[in-house]
Parts: C-alpha cells; structure tokens; sequence
C-alpha cells in the first residue's frame, strides 16, 4: 500500500525540477527588471560616460604632446583637475556636472598643447631671426660698404 501511496500525486503538483525551474526562471526575469529599473533610474547618459573618457583621452594626448615642457603645464593641470571633478561627477550621478567638467577638462588640455606648440613656434622662428642677424653681419664685414 504504501508504493501506491507514494506512486500517487495530487493532479496539480509540479514535479520538484520544474519548481525549480520556475523559481529560477522568476529570480531570473525580477533580476533582470531590476537591472533595466536601475539603467532608466540612472542620471548618467553613455554619451556623458563617452564625454568624460574622450577627455580623458585629451588629457592623456596633451601629456605627450607637452611632455616637460613648463609651456601649457599650468593648463594640464587644470585639465588633470577637471577629468578628476567629471569623474567624481559621473560616479555620483551628476550628469551636467559631468559633462561640464568633462568640457572644460578637453578645453584645458587643447590651450596646453596650444601654448606648448606655439612655444615651440616663437623659439624656432627665434633660432631663425639669430641665423638671420648672423648671417646679415658676416655679409656686412665681408663685403665693403659702398659710399
């Protein structure tokens, strides 16, 4: 009798593996409305996230581009500041922050390279103008002067 107990099943019982099934499937589908729940809640576009690392990126090209040079130091560092305050932004959800910070920090980083360069410009055209006085002076004690 008790093999055909146990044989028996109430009509609506599920088997064990389908409950578990079942429970997985509902932890599953709840994780995943929260995870899209979460995303909508965020304050944060991707196209902010992109900003902040494109200016990160600025940052990083400026470093090399200015290497030592004291020329455009002062910006970088307001650029380095500025990427520092975007991401602090970002982690705390303040897109427009973000986003601001992340501008001026690319801003920053182009008048560096900008300085850098021109200060690389004002000493060649320099070097040129001696070369030139050089050269205009040689001329002069080489050919006789006509009165």
């Amino acid at each position: 009798m008790n093999q055909y107990v146990q044989g028996q099943k109430h009509p609506h019982s599920r088997p064990p593996r389908a409950e578990h099934s079942v429970r997985k499937a509902l932890a599953l589908s709840l994780g995943a409305s929260a995870l899209g729940l979460l995303g909508a809640c965020s304050s944060v576009s991707q196209l902010t996230n992109e900003r902040v690392a494109q200016s990160e990126t600025s940052l990083q090209q400026a470093q090399q581009t200015v290497g030592k040079s004291e020329h455009g130091a002062v910006e970088l560092q307001q650029a380095r500041e500025k990427v520092d305050v975007a991401k602090s932004a970002l982690a705390k959800g303040q897109q427009q922050e973000a986003e601001r910070a992340a501008v001026q920090a690319h801003l920053y980083a182009e008048l560096a390279v900008a300085k850098s360069q021109s200060a690389d410009a004002r000493k060649g055209a320099n070097e040129v103008l001696e070369s030139l006085n050089s050269l205009r002076q040689e001329t002069e004690r080489t050919t006789p002067t006509q009165r």
